[in-house]
């Protein structure tokens, strides 16, 4: 007797999104970043149909927002922004991939993805610098806790 290779039944909504990045960081100052590439992967046996969401989207141009990713390929979805004003610095948008399968209309899966339009490249790494630098210059008090019973003791380790 011949057996059929089947598909696994596919829940509404639980298949994994590959995506890659998984956050967009615009910077005002630099116009190369205004325009930025997200990577659709499917690492599936079958073909995906994709659709491309997002919570504001009138400050963003997304190229082909939908399409289809063919078994075990990628896409890249192309993302502008073009609303690079000051009063959207530190505001976190959202982008939704949602997938189905070639021929069904129901959404299998979804990833959102975080973008965020900040003012400088340069103070963003300026300001991580200093952080890093402030993290390592501060002197950490580790305690170390030993138990008798009647008596606690504590011990001061500085590094």
């Amino acid at each position: 007797m011949h057996q059929q290779k089947r598909q696994p039944e596919l829940v509404e909504g639980n298949l994994p999104v590959f995506v890659f990045p998984t956050e967009l960081i615009f910077y005002a100052d630099d116009q190369s970043t205004h325009k930025q590439v997200l990577t659709l992967y499917n690492p599936y046996e079958f073909a995906l149909k994709f659709k491309v969401l997002c919570t504001t989207p009138n400050k963003y141009v997304v190229v082909d927002a939908a399409g289809a990713v063919k078994p075990q390929c990628c896409v890249d979805i192309v993302i502008r922004h073009r609303d690079v004003r000051s009063c959207h610095y530190g505001v976190m948008d959202k982008f939704r991939l949602q997938v189905s399968e070639q021929s069904q209309r129901k959404a299998l899966g979804r990833k959102e993805v975080v973008a965020t339009l900040l003012p400088s490249a340069k103070e963003q790494q300026k300001e991580e610098e200093e952080k890093r630098l402030k993290e390592h210059l501060t002197e950490s008090l580790f305690f170390e806790q030993s138990f008798q019973p009647g008596l606690i003791t504590m011990a001061i380790l500085r590094t």
